[in-house]
């Protein structure tokens, strides 16, 4: 028989629901293909359901490669639970009607993992009013996470939260006074507003760990490393090949496939089971930053996003995100 890949593969079945955004490629396809393999059923929240399709279609290649290659553990189903739905994390209201859509099909969900994410892109700002990375990286999955919350504390024990984070939250600048960049375009620092997003993530996770400690649900965030997927799609051509070919030649961009293998990990391994609010890099607790493990920085954080987003959640919604609803 053939060996499995270097991380646990974990015996899943259908009834086990795991959510990824933005998992048509890169880092989340590898997730939600892995996860699928394993049995679980996993449902695809992306922007193009064309692309998405695609990706589905070619896990399910990859699944029957992987049978021909007598990997071990792998589910005996014939085919992979997968599933699309459609999610534009650039608009609040397209956040607001997939949650709605989800709790009106009565499932249960067992894993978010909110990983879809953008790079380093010139200032824009979203229809709702918003630094398009403030967004995109942080806001719509804060509002995704309270709106779902619910769900995952009505679905058994053991639900996971988990951020696709960066070590480039250290490259971020804490001043909730510019969170929302609001100065001339050609003076906006896409470097800084990009490690701002990943540092609030990772701040959430801790800030959050704590208010549903006790609880059936845990939040952690994770850095991948440097992968070489299509997060630089928005670069130059030419600056992108450069720093890619420069990593490569470094040893240290990996493969989507070898970025992925920690945040398979904690999706799916029991061994995580309880284990909340912390930053992890090659499946090791980490400490971050000193402004993202600042527990007063995290609370005022927390309070200026639940400014920001308020009129999107419901009252119980913002009961269960600050602990008051287990």
């Amino acid at each position: 028989m053939g060996s499995g890949p270097s991380f646990p593969m974990v015996p899943l079945t259908r009834d086990k629901i795991i959510l990824i955004t933005g998992a048509n490629s890169g880092l989340g396809y590898e997730i939600a293909k892995w996860s699928a393999m394993m049995g679980a059923t996993v449902i695809l929240a992306c922007r193009s359901e064309s692309k998405t399709r695609e990706a589905i279609a070619k896990m399910n290649q990859d699944f029957q490669a992987e049978k021909a290659k007598e990997t071990s553990r792998l589910s005996e189903n014939t085919t992979l639970a997968l599933e699309f739905m459609h999610l534009d994390l650039e608009s609040f209201e397209s956040v607001t009607n997939f949650c709605e859509a989800y709790k009106k099909s009565g499932r249960k969900l067992h894993v978010l993992f909110c990983n879809a994410g953008l790079g380093w892109i010139p200032y824009q700002k979203t229809a709702d009013g918003m630094e398009m990375l403030l967004q995109v990286n942080y806001l719509s999955h804060f509002v995704m996470i309270a709106k779902l919350l619910g769900v995952m504390q009505q679905s058994g024990p053991d639900c996971r939260i988990l951020l696709m984070a960066s070590v480039a939250h250290e490259w971020g600048t804490f001043d909730l006074k510019t969170i929302n960049y609001s100065g001339p375009p050609s003076d906006f620092s896409s470097r800084n507003y990009y490690g701002r997003s990943k540092l609030y993530q990772i701040m959430q996770a801790a800030a959050m760990g704590r208010r549903i400690c006790g609880s059936n649900v845990t939040i952690n965030s994770v850095h991948p490393g440097i992968v070489d997927t299509q997060f630089y799609r928005d670069w130059d051509t030419g600056i992108r090949k450069c720093i890619l070919c420069l990593m490569q030649c470094s040893g240290k961009a990996i493969s989507p496939f070898q970025g992925a293998k920690c945040s398979i990990d904690l999706t799916v391994n029991p061994r995580h089971a309880g284990v909340n609010g912390l930053y992890w890099v090659d499946c090791k607790i980490v400490t971050p930053s000193s402004d993202a493990r600042n527990k007063q920085k995290q609370e005022e954080l927390w309070e200026t996003t639940i400014g920001l987003v308020r009129q999107y959640l419901t009252e119980g919604e913002l009961k269960r995100i600050n602990g008051e609803i287990k």
